[in-house]
């Protein structure tokens, strides 16, 4: 039986725990933030890798057929994707990608459309590359956040956008997005000759009543989207470096290929096509425990906020192990850090990260870690609000 092992990665040079100086500036405070599990790996991937260790060669490999099998059966068993194995390009990661596909896809200042708040690398990696970044932010139905549509068409038109990056599950709201409305977003980017780059790389961390939809699925989308995901988020290997890029446009490919080409970028870690082939063959199990664990974590601290600090706002978590809470009710914006950080002393994604003033009232929280992460949380912001 497969069991879930949790993690002290304490003294590990791990970035989550033994990174916060660098990132916080201070080294004593409770990790809540980057998107990285506290669990040990299936015991597959541990397989896997230390009979590859105990070979004790490890020069250039040889990408076998079996690991795009154990992927392209992974989709088409979890997503209904059938993935054909001329479409995958590799990445050492989602962010490398997007990088790469924004300069592809796009020239100097071209517009590029985000749905805040999301993902800040979007923004970074738009700003970066001198492009011209539009927000069409998501707004709040009955305590449900949506795409704002209409306004999704008219920034295409007038900003010209040549270029949409889908987030799907959302990162940080935590949506899965129906069929209906992916097919609306990409109907109009269809219409428009805009490309879509799909992050997908939570897919598999679904753990509401809403089945994760993959946009490539709900219509004829192939020229002028591309999907971007990973087995990082769903296993615990961001160390990896391993991402997979799925390209039906042949145009779209040849551009990909020329571009890496130019870097010579032809291939990845060893370590990582094993690992994930690994993962993706026989993970299954460890996986539906973990999106258990998350889900008790979820239930247990929407429960604890609603007893300690009934008026936070703790929005629905439909997807990925992240959690998005509005505590404005408690706190002024201007006083986030100093409460969060310095009194309650918990590490956590400040909401301003992902979008602005607008969202400094936000943190974002991570569920994939043991119980009394979670409770310990709570409990250290009521000390501090009190």
């Amino acid at each position: 039986m497969e069991q879930v092992i949790y993690k002290d990665r304490k003294n590990t040079d791990c970035a989550k725990w033994d990174g916060l100086k660098e990132k916080f500036g201070q080294d004593d405070l409770l990790a809540m933030w980057v998107a990285d599990m506290d669990f040990e790996v299936p015991v597959c991937v541990k397989k896997a890798l230390q009979k590859y260790v105990e070979e004790g060669v490890y020069g250039y490999y040889q990408v076998p057929d079996s690991y795009y099998e154990a992927f392209m059966n992974w989709e088409k068993t979890n997503h209904d994707y059938e993935v054909k194995k001329e479409w995958i390009r590799f990445s050492p990661g989602v962010v490398p990608a997007i990088n790469w596909l924004i300069q592809i896809l796009t020239k100097k200042d071209d517009s590029i459309l985000i749905m805040p708040p999301v993902y800040h690398p979007f923004r970074e990696g738009i700003l970066a590359n001198e492009r011209r970044k539009i927000d069409c932010p998501l707004w709040i139905d009955n305590g449900i956040y949506k795409m704002d549509v209409e306004n999704f068409e008219k920034k295409i038109v007038e900003e010209d956008v040549k270029l949409f990056i889908l987030c799907s599950p959302h990162n940080p709201v935590g949506r899965v997005w129906t069929e209906e409305e992916l097919r609306a977003v990409l109907e109009i980017c269809k219409k428009y000759q805009v490309y879509v780059i799909a992050d997908e790389i939570h897919q598999d961390i679904v753990t509401g009543e809403k089945k994760k939809v993959t946009a490539a699925t709900v219509g004829e989308y192939d020229e002028i989207l591309v999907t971007l995901t990973a087995a990082t988020k769903t296993f615990n290997l961001a160390g990896c470096s391993n991402s997979f890029v799925i390209i039906p446009s042949e145009k779209i490919r040849t551009q990909y290929d020329e571009f890496l080409n130019s870097m010579h970028m032809l291939s990845g870690n060893t370590f990582g096509y094993i690992a994930v082939q690994a993962a993706y063959e026989g993970g299954r199990e460890w996986l539906d425990k973990v999106r258990t664990i998350i889900k008790g974590n979820y239930e247990r601290m929407k429960e604890l906020f609603s007893e300690k600090l009934p008026e936070a706002i703790v929005y629905p978590m439909e997807g990925t192990y992240l959690a998005w809470i509005d505590l404005g009710a408690y706190i002024k914006k201007e006083d986030m850090k100093e409460i969060v950080q310095n009194k309650a002393k918990i590490a956590v994604d400040f909401g301003d990260w992902f979008g602005g003033e607008e969202y400094a009232s936000f943190i974002r929280l991570n569920l994939a870690t043991r119980l009394e992460n979670v409770e310990e949380t709570v409990n250290r912001l009521e000390a501090a609000l009190k």
